[in-house]
């Protein structure tokens, strides 16, 4: 079970840890969270799972008990340094530790001849650190996919991740998701549920993979990132301003997504911008 306030506190003295607000340390202190995150994930015993920011292993420790193997990423040296000394000796064979940076290691050390990436499947259960929230899904998002991704995250980022066509939260990131995971659930989450309190609140959220899921071409990621930092230009005058030929042939097929050139890139469905992929590869 997740440690108290307190407890959680008297560790990090003893670790010589003092919270780092740019790594997004905010401890998760709820039993409830940690349960309704395996819930969602669907964890059983032989699945492989991703966890990013381990922190003091709480998470860890649960998905570890339930029989999963896990591969956990972990940037700050003490805290991997307690992992090492305290949860690893119990699970040998199934905690796979690696300090490091989560978005260099999205899929936190998982190696690519795993039988989880050559024919099987994984999932994600993190309580992702703020800061590295949208560089590591669009990371995640570019190689093999997990079936499952639970994630706790800031609530502003889990509206951004999953906004609609026509929101003023959608954004790059909310194609690129749209394209490889349907919104399965999510939870609203207090933050008292954490120590330190952070000052925004967070959301419990479920993803899961598309039948048809897709992860877009380089140049496609790059033209929705440069459009999107002109969003309240019409699509029309962007795509001009673009070297990218296949845009002119996109641009007369809006019409068939119900839209047209005077839309801006916030309005373009998912559709429209797999037209443009498909055009583009």
């Amino acid at each position: 079970m997740p440690l108290t306030p307190t407890q959680t506190r008297i560790l990090l003295i003893r670790l010589g840890i003092v919270p780092r607000k740019n790594l997004g340390q905010n401890f998760l202190v709820d039993g409830n969270l940690v349960r309704k995150s395996l819930e969602l994930a669907e964890i059983k015993p032989g699945d492989v799972a991703v966890e990013i920011g381990a922190g003091l292993g709480t998470l860890s420790e649960e998905l570890l008990m339930e029989g999963a193997e896990v591969f956990a990423v972990e940037i700050d040296r003490h805290l991997d340094r307690n992992l090492r000394a305290s949860l690893l000796p119990m699970f040998p064979e199934k905690f796979h530790l690696l300090e490091g940076d989560a978005v260099e290691h999205p899929r936190a050390g998982l190696p690519d001849n795993h039988p989880a990436l050559t024919g099987g499947t994984y999932k994600v259960v993190a309580n992702l650190p703020y800061s590295v929230s949208t560089p590591w899904l669009d990371a995640l998002l570019s190689g093999p996919l997990p079936e499952r991704v639970v994630l706790m995250l800031q609530r502003e980022a889990a509206e951004r991740f999953t906004a609609g066509p026509g929101t003023s939260e959608r954004s790059a990131i909310s194609i690129f998701t749209e394209a490889a995971f349907h919104r399965a659930d999510s939870h609203s989450v207090t933050r008292t549920c954490f120590y330190p309190v952070p000052k925004v609140d967070s959301m419990l959220l479920c993803l899961t993979r598309r039948p048809d899921a897709r992860a877009f071409h380089p140049t496609t990621k790059k033209i929705i990132r440069e459009f999107f930092t002109q969003r309240r230009k019409q699509i029309g005058s962007l795509a001009r301003r673009t070297q990218e030929t296949s845009l002119a042939s996109w641009l007369e097929k809006l019409p068939t997504h119900g839209l047209d050139a005077h839309a801006r890139p916030e309005d373009i469905t998912l559709s429209a911008w797999l037209e443009l992929d498909n055009l583009i590869r």
